[in-house]
């Protein structure tokens, strides 16, 4: 049963409890993640924000004061697979945000199964546009990360002291490069396969660079590089040595386990999962001190 009380950071929480990793990351052990795991809590939230109430996923140890992370889902939005990663970093020591990126339009979640999608569908791929566009629209995610940043600093669960982290999937890599631009609180970014990160238009996420702190991790998709090969010369060139940016062999979305088939071949690539896991957990390491 829910409950709806609110606190003095307007935020209503429905407990689930504390989980076992061993149980919860069953379906991510399958894929590379570790089955043995410290427990974690993982709490149902909503987030009050200047266009509404956010809901959201919180997920931290059970013990102790961690840095916290945020997490900007992909276009499918809070889900399993969202809700996974955080159990995963939480394990690691983390308290993490997931929040639903849509909740202007619609609470997550908002794909009954994304292992379906067809991307060359357009009735598929017009689902996702208002979607996006609510996410996208000008001031929105630099008006939703500044609350989801508040929400994080409230919890008892989170060491103030240490910087926070964000990290973004496909549509949540310009969100983690907006997000580290509006504060300095952030303290280490990370884009796998982000969509967008570099255009013509004066808005372009790319130079953004100037207002950032943060340590920033790029993983760029194969067929997004050969689409748009000079994106990675130009995140270099605007960030300098405040960032590192590499090619990897997985297509876009490779990060993602529960991305479907294109082209007959899963676009889930877990060698390659795994080693931006690794790449993320040490961008951490070295940018949440």
């Amino acid at each position: 049963m829910s409950d709806d009380r609110m606190n003095d950071e307007g935020v209503s929480r429905r407990d689930f409890g504390v989980l076992s990793l061993g149980a919860g990351l069953a379906a991510f052990a399958s894929e590379g993640a570790e089955a043995a795991a410290p427990q974690v809590v993982e709490t149902d939230v909503s987030i009050k924000t200047q266009d509404g109430m956010c809901d959201a996923a919180y997920v931290h140890p059970a013990t102790g004061t961690h840095p916290g992370v945020l997490i900007w889902a992909d276009a499918f939005g809070l889900r399993p697979s969202m809700r996974g990663f955080a159990r995963r970093l939480a394990a690691e020591g983390y308290s993490v945000l997931v929040p639903n990126p849509f909740y202007r339009v619609a609470k997550a979640p908002v794909m009954e199964d994304t292992t379906k999608f067809d991307f060359a569908n357009p009735a598929d791929m017009a689902k996702l546009t208002p979607l996006m566009g609510s996410i996208n629209a000008p001031g929105n995610p630099e008006r939703d990360a500044v609350a989801f940043i508040a929400f994080l600093d409230a919890q008892k669960e989170v060491d103030k002291a240490k910087k926070i982290g964000t990290q973004g999937y496909c549509m949540g890599g310009p969100l983690v490069v907006r997000t580290a631009a509006v504060s300095n609180r952030i303290g280490a970014g990370g884009s796998f396969h982000g969509g967008g990160l570099v255009n013509d238009t004066p808005n372009s996420p790319h130079l953004l660079a100037s207002k950032i702190n943060a340590r920033m991790y790029f993983g760029v998709a194969a067929n997004d590089d050969m689409r748009q090969p000079d994106q990675k010369d130009k995140l270099r060139a605007a960030f300098g040595n405040k960032a590192e940016v590499e090619v990897y062999g997985g297509n876009h979305g490779w990060c993602v386990p529960d991305m479907p088939v294109q082209g007959g071949k899963p676009i889930y690539n877990m060698a390659d999962a795994e080693r931006a896991w690794s790449k993320l957990l040490a961008l951490y390491k070295a940018g949440l001190a």
